[in-house]
């Protein structure tokens, strides 16, 4: 059992995991310079880690769900919607070359009201599923229910807190990256 677990594991995922025992090790390390320190970087580290590491995996889940779908197999790519967002320049469509009495514009402009894209209910769910994935919320309420925490036992210090936040960014960073390719 125990060894398909660890044949399972990959080097790289193993290379993340190292990143988090060596930046747990220095931190349990800071114990020993005060109490205070510790649990300053100790709640900042894994709560920024935490955030950065879950948005990620939730990110690359909603990226593999809507690419397991069919959702972008009829759209056009990113850099043709920048430069023609109206498709005016689209050599697929036949130029209509008819004298202007000829055109009926009102279905024209019934045509290109179809076209504008409005903010749709499938839009809508697609952001909201993301935004409130579990991966994302718990490591939040982590980050603040810490802070709190820290603030109502009167151990919180501003300057210990703060730049150990760009530590647990920086080091969740690297080991999502490790983790989830």
């Amino acid at each position: 059992m125990m060894r398909t677990i660890v044949q399972g594991i990959t080097s790289t995922k193993l290379a993340s995991f190292k990143y988090l025992v060596i930046s747990e090790t220095i931190i349990f390390l800071s114990y020993f310079i005060s109490w205070s320190f510790f649990i300053n970087l100790q709640v900042a580290f894994l709560s920024s880690f935490l955030v950065v590491f879950g948005s990620s995996f939730a990110y690359k889940k909603l990226v593999e769900t809507q690419t397991n779908s069919d959702i972008f197999q009829d759209k056009r790519s990113l850099l043709d919607e920048i430069e023609d967002p109206h498709e005016l320049y689209d050599d697929n469509k036949p130029i209509n070359y008819a004298p202007l009495e000829e055109l009926d514009l009102k279905a024209i402009v019934k045509e290109e009201k179809k076209k504008i894209k409005t903010v749709s209910g499938a839009s809508l769910k697609q952001g909201f599923k993301g935004g409130t994935s579990l991966f994302r919320l718990l490591p939040y309420l982590f980050l603040v229910l810490g802070f709190i925490a820290l603030k109502n036992n009167e151990l919180l210090d501003i300057s210990i807190y703060l730049p150990s936040l760009l530590f647990g960014i920086v080091v969740g960073s690297i080991s999502s990256k490790e983790f989830l390719s």
